[in-house]
């Protein structure tokens, strides 16, 4: 639960115009990394998640068959 004077501070920010145009800025200048002309670039995201994998130094789980042999969905 937020206080009443969190609640307060936060009522204030969404009146607040310059805030208001702060937003729209940010909103407008967004940029998806992984979109390229209109269509996710997947090489792009695969190669990402192997750098940040390896700065995370995370170790990959081998890999293991399922063993259901009726799987509906």
């Amino acid at each position: 639960m937020l206080s009443e004077k969190a609640k307060r501070e936060l009522r204030e920010l969404a009146e607040s115009d310059s805030f208001r145009k702060d937003m729209e800025t940010v909103r407008a200048n967004r940029h998806n990394p992984f979109v390229k002309d209109g269509k996710v670039d997947v090489d792009a995201y695969l190669e990402f998640v192997e750098q940040y994998n390896e700065f995370i130094n995370h170790e990959p789980k081998p890999f293991r068959r399922m063993i259901d042999k009726d799987m509906r969905l």
